[in-house]
């Protein structure tokens, strides 16, 4: 390919970037608004400069249900299960709706997409539409899609946080008595340290430093991720009514675990 064919890159007055290139036969062609920069060269790498080569390009029928499943398949690389199985979850919803529409419509259905979003749940719609926001971000960066249509169908509020039941000692004595010495320790531990099912759930018993008086809580989303939360005197007491076992490394165990 000749020097002159390479493409340009140009920052647009609305803050977008464009493409500008010159194709085998010498003539400029220029085009696109691309949200970033590195957008813009992937676009370029990943479409014209293969044409300008007289390779493949990359599909440009592809359908929003084939991004899905690349999207997740890569992602999986870096997330954990549960997380790839939350968003499959979230994703399925906009897939039933616009699943076999090809990225180049979808790309322009910013409209029929808000009406999409009017038809969710309050509830639901916040999860809902920032799995479809990031599925078709995805999209960006592949290079298949310049704009993110479920973006530019509005804003993504999230709801207003329910109201959290605090319980009384007495209620929280009440509860603890309907319980066996195992789920009673959990009730009075994950009252005493605020932590989430998942959480205190997972806690091994390598995670518990009495000396320091804190608890490691691994992340439920990332590998690495974790956090140090403090163990009041509560949550130690909580913790002596567990006895170890020798078939589980895990500090509220069951049976079936």
């Amino acid at each position: 390919m000749p020097a002159d064919a390479r493409g340009h890159v140009r920052k647009l007055p609305s803050g977008k970037w464009q493409l500008r290139w010159y194709d085998r036969k010498g003539v400029r062609h220029s085009g696109g608004a691309f949200p970033s920069k590195s957008a813009a060269w992937t676009h370029y790498r990943d479409v014209v400069e293969p044409e300008l080569r007289g390779r493949p390009v990359a599909r440009r029928d592809l359908t929003y249900s084939q991004l899905v499943e690349m999207f997740l398949e890569r992602h999986a690389i870096v997330a954990k299960p549960r997380t790839i199985a939350e968003l499959r979850w979230r994703l399925k919803q906009s897939e039933e709706k616009f699943g076999e529409v090809p990225l180049s419509e979808l790309e322009g259905m910013a409209d029929e997409i808000a009406g999409y979003a009017a038809t969710i749940s309050e509830r639901l719609r916040y999860p809902l539409m920032a799995a479809f926001r990031q599925a078709l971000e995805a999209g960006i960066r592949y290079g298949y899609i310049t704009r993110n249509p479920a973006k530019l169908a509005g804003p993504n509020p999230m709801p207003t946080p329910r109201e959290i039941r605090v319980y009384t000692a007495e209620e929280l004595k009440a509860i603890v008595a309907e319980f066996g010495t195992l789920e009673g320790a959990a009730v009075r531990f994950a009252a005493a340290t605020g932590l989430r099912p998942a959480e205190w759930a997972a806690i091994e018993r390598r995670d518990v430093d009495r000396t320091r008086r804190i608890v490691f809580v691994r992340g439920t989303k990332t590998a690495r991720s974790r956090r140090e939360v403090p163990l009041t005197t509560a949550a130690l007491a909580a913790l002596d009514e567990v006895p170890p076992r020798i078939d589980s490394r895990y500090v509220f165990t069951t049976s079936r675990k």
